[in-house]
């Protein structure tokens, strides 16, 4: 497995596509740091250079991380089917293929998300006004995110390595983490055991999150954990199981 995993990393690493999104994402964060800082310095009564509103983008803009995970995901499961047939054909197993890409991508997203998470965090506590909490609810209701963040990532994945369309993907994407919740809202209306898998919801979730955070309510939710892990394993068990059978050709 080390060697596949060593040449994987090779192939990662030489993806300028990947290194360039990851550099779009570091000035877009420091972009918007500066222009909350500037129009606060020149507009009388701005009220949104504060780093409350600043973190809050980061937590509203699901549909963005998202985007952000299938360009990294798709670094090494995108046009590769040659590498994948020829990786089979040296006896390598799909187990060991499954796991090295996602084990890469994702460690690749994460080194760049904790960047990115620091960045945020020295651009807002030097340039914007800021507040004793700021940093304490920010990093809690990142903590809330992670476990959703993560699942989708694996649907990502499994998705991918199963050969299914990039449109089909966004899919099953906006489904599980963008309606899920608004379906189950209509059937709780009739049924109350809907009710409970309402609250669990991915989409009621974030939303929550994010309320929570500009409340200054924020704290940490076992929920988010348990609808995490729950629609991890899921991902999981689809990609493994469906991926250790299809034909690659």
């Amino acid at each position: 497995m080390m060697n596949y995993l060593k040449s994987e990393q090779y192939r990662l690493l030489r993806k300028k596509s990947l290194h360039i999104t990851s550099l779009v994402c570091f000035a877009l964060i420091a972009g918007a740091a500066a222009v909350l800082a500037y129009f606060q310095k020149t507009e009388p009564g701005f009220r949104y250079g504060t780093t409350s509103f600043y973190y809050s983008n980061v937590l509203g803009m699901t549909a963005l991380i998202f985007i952000v995970s299938f360009l990294f995901n798709s670094s090494l499961t995108g046009r590769d089917t040659a590498v994948l047939k020829n990786a089979v054909s040296f006896g390598i197993r799909r187990s060991t293929i499954y796991w090295s890409k996602l084990l890469l991508t994702f460690g690749y997203l994460l080194v760049i998300s904790i960047i990115g998470v620091a960045l945020m965090l020295v651009l807002g506590e030097t340039i914007l006004i800021t507040d004793d909490k700021s940093v304490r609810d920010f990093l809690t209701a990142l903590v809330n995110m992670a476990p959703i963040i993560l699942s989708a990532f694996l649907f990502i994945h499994s998705l991918k390595m199963m050969k299914v369309g990039d449109i089909y993907v966004f899919i099953v994407l906006l489904v599980i983490y963008g309606f899920s919740g608004g379906f189950l809202r209509v059937g709780a209306q009739k049924l109350d055991i809907l009710r409970t898998f309402y609250d669990y919801a991915p989409d009621t979730l974030l939303g929550q999150n994010l309320l929570d955070f500009m409340s200054h309510t924020i704290e940490y939710g076992y929920e988010y954990w348990i609808t995490g892990i729950v629609l991890s394993a899921a991902a999981l068990i689809i990609g493994i199981t469906k991926f250790s059978k299809q034909t690659i050709d």
